[in-house]
């Protein structure tokens, strides 16, 4: 029996919060990030998984198969978190730069499918989702953030996926500092740094939901920076649903 290589994508890596998580997690981490001074950090900081063969990373703007070799990237002054590919409103806040340009499936194809793969590319998560899933890439699980409902949307009319959580990118430090997770070689303690993206599957607390109660709990705690995951391995709790935040009672 041949077992399958355990491929995570890391689409919009930053600075490589996410990366010692994702390597305890998988064989290969495939990390793919824009801004060249934060693969060149990456570079350096995990030097030895690169060696290893455990880390690949490519420094690229992911765009579609039509997109030109090189295209325009632009880079905020003070904070790399809202650097992004579109053309910002306020053009005096970035640096602009030519940064090579590759398909996200052709970089599947070379490397393998995935097992998990995250996207977090400011205002271009729902191109690349949609680009993902319409090529019959089906991983076991995704995750997207979330700033519109378009994301869930597309996961749901996928058909693929039935079993959905919700992880608040605000509260990931707090909420997940010294957690239980599964690794390749058992189970560990971890704490998620802030700004990482936080757990993924079954790491990720609470039973996973069906699509309607997870659409009601979006309804009451908004989108925004918040990462949907969905998996296509798991079976929701029917039972599971989301509770109001504050409960309410007006007595007359």
């Amino acid at each position: 029996m041949v077992l399958m290589k355990k491929i995570i994508y890391d689409v919009g890596s930053n600075n490589g919060d996410d990366i010692p998580y994702y390597l305890l997690k998988s064989d290969l981490v495939v990390a793919i990030e824009a801004n060249p001074d934060l693969c060149n950090l990456i570079n350096q900081r995990f030097k030895n998984e690169i060696v290893k063969g455990k880390l690949i990373v490519e420094n690229c703007v992911i765009q579609n198969e039509n997109s030109l070799d090189e295209v325009p990237f632009y880079i905020h002054k003070t904070n790399h978190v809202l650097s992004q590919f579109p053309k910002p409103s306020k053009i005096e806040n970035f640096i602009e730069k030519k940064l090579p340009s590759k398909d996200i499936i052709k970089i599947i194809e070379k490397y393998g499918n995935p097992y998990y793969i995250k996207i977090d590319i400011e205002h271009s998560d729902h191109s690349i989702l949609k680009e993902i899933l319409n090529n019959k890439i089906i991983p076991d699980y995704i995750s997207c953030e979330s700033h519109s409902i378009e994301i869930f949307a597309t996961l749901l009319s996928s058909q693929n996926y039935k079993s959905f959580k919700l992880v608040d990118g605000a509260t990931v430090s707090k909420k997940y500092l010294n957690y239980d997770i599964t690794t390749n070689s058992g189970s560990q303690k971890y704490s998620f740094p802030h700004h990482s993206a936080g757990p993924f599957g079954n790491d990720i607390s609470g039973p996973w939901m069906t699509a309607n109660n997870f659409f009601q709990l979006l309804g009451l705690v908004g989108l925004g920076w918040k990462d949907i995951h969905v998996s296509r391995v798991d079976e929701p709790d029917p039972n599971y649903k989301p509770k109001p935040q504050v409960n309410i009672s007006v007595k007359f």
